[in-house]
């Protein structure tokens, strides 16, 4: 059984990643938006230093620039000045800078000659922004240092932009780090926030999942219970005791482990088992107990059984997992059964694997119209059956197991073959729900509930693990 523990705490580890990954995710962002704030608040504040200078380059004298850079005319003297105080710019404040007209021609550009091979692999590298009237801003990176390209519209005597002022500013290399450092410190804190969070909330899920799985436990105790108590009521019509449902169950149980069967199938195979003649209970006494030959009107009455059995099961959820054993299990491989005529594979695994046992046990006990059998003969009318009556693949695979099989069974009593099935129920049934000391009293607990006085089985493993050496 998986450790609770462990199952808790690997669903909480999970849980601690995934929002690990969201509030880093989320502290990642904002911190980047706080980033992105700064390099537009940069790029914004030295554009505007920029714009002054390029106003008093403009014969015009105006405080706005011509509708389209294209008309501009400027004086020698001016734009030697307006080159010389760009080129000043880009040494102190940037890498590149450039004036283009509305279009998107070049007029002017410089380069930080402190820089030069950097500014110019950013010039050849930069994006290209919208010219749509409004500012826009990039982030670039080289050599691991953050760059903010910027576009900045310069406007004109209508309102509209007569070009663009385009620069890449180098970002403070102190303003990085120090952005680095908080993303670095508030991702933690989240991280740690997180941790703390899940490790406070183990103990209050791990009560919460104790409760659960007892009150999943008693649900299933119960339904298991109503479901032995309805088969062995009908157990007790059919013979003096319930050793029939049980040994049946144990014998199907063990085929279906052979052949493979696990899981949501083995459950609703053990289910069936204990359930399969259920509808037994509507077939009068005369009939169901009659020591000789049935007629064919007391047959066909017996036949019924197996409709009266899927209309008792119909109503209950849980009970209805055995429905494909109780409706199935008189159906014969060669399509001559009851009450459907279903041939081959078109018989559900479970009923093909429950018929082999059904049939075993039947030929191996006594019943109120015949003695029992010995094992060697009905292992040979069972073989000529095969393909006609049985599933030749599930047959073969019995009859290798059977002697073991019934060796066993007929070396205990009915107590002991509670204690045999035990150990299976619990696996199939219970695995995840018991503790310890529930596991350890599982055995008892099913021979008082089915009204059973401890028998005299010692403690040979088998009848602890219900599993076959």
């Amino acid at each position: 059984m998986p450790n609770l523990h462990w199952i808790i705490l690997r669903r909480l580890l999970l849980a601690w990643l995934l929002l690990s990954a969201m509030a880093g995710g989320a502290v990642f962002y904002l911190e980047s938006t706080r980033l992105d704030d700064y390099a537009i608040a940069l790029a914004t504040r030295e554009a505007a230093a920029f714009g002054p200078e390029l106003r008093e380059g403009a014969t015009s004298g105006a405080s706005a620039f011509p509708e389209d850079l294209e008309q501009t005319t400027l004086a020698p003297a001016r734009q030697a000045e307006l080159t010389r105080r760009a080129e000043e710019f880009a040494r102190h404040q940037c890498l590149f800078t450039a004036i283009s007209d509305r279009q998107g021609r070049v007029l002017a550009r410089s380069f930080n000659p402190d820089q030069a091979q950097l500014s110019r692999q950013i010039a050849a590298q930069r994006r290209d922004l919208p010219r749509d009237g409004r500012r826009h801003f990039a982030k670039l990176s080289a050599d691991g240092r953050l760059l903010i390209q910027a576009l900045i519209p310069l406007p004109g005597r209508n309102g509209e932009a007569a070009g663009y002022f385009e620069a890449v500013f180098l970002a403070d290399p102190a303003e990085v780090a120090r952005f680095n450092d908080n993303l670095l410190r508030t991702i933690l804190f989240a991280l740690g926030a997180v941790l703390i969070t899940t490790l406070a909330l183990y103990p209050v899920i791990l009560a919460l999942h104790r409760d659960m799985v007892k009150a999943s436990r008693e649900v299933l105790q119960g339904n298991l219970e109503m479901a032995t108590v309805l088969g062995a009521a009908i157990a007790k019509r059919d013979s003096d005791t319930n050793s029939h449902n049980f040994r049946v169950t144990y014998y199907a149980c063990c085929l279906g482990e052979a052949l493979g069967l696990k899981g949501k199938a083995m459950r609703s195979l053990i289910i069936g088992a204990f359930l399969h003649d259920v509808g037994k209970i509507g077939i009068s006494d005369a009939i169901l107990l009659k020591p000789g030959p049935l007629t064919p009107e007391e047959f066909a009455i017996m036949r019924s059984h197996v409709r009266l059995g899927v209309e008792i099961l119909a109503p209950s959820e849980w009970l209805g997992t055995a429905r494909e054993v109780v409706e199935f299990h008189h159906e014969r491989y060669d399509g001559s059964g009851y009450l459907q005529g279903l041939k081959g594979e078109a018989i559900p695994r479970n009923a093909r694997i429950f018929a082999v046992a059904d049939v075993f046990d039947a030929l191996t006990s006594r019943r109120p119209y015949k003695d029992p059998l010995g094992l060697q003969i009905v292992l040979d009318m069972m073989a000529r059956e095969s393909g006609s009556h049985f599933d030749p693949a599930i047959l073969q695979t019995f009859l290798a197991k059977a002697p073991l099989l019934y060796a066993r069974v007929q070396a205990l009593d009915e107590a002991g073959l509670v204690d045999l099935l035990a150990g299976r129920i619990r696996h199939y049934f219970f695995r995840g729900l018991l503790d310890p000391v529930a596991r350890k009293s599982f055995v008892a607990n099913a021979r008082h509930r089915l009204g059973l006085r401890p028998a005299e089985v010692g403690d040979r493993p088998e009848h602890q693990t219900g599993r076959l050496g």
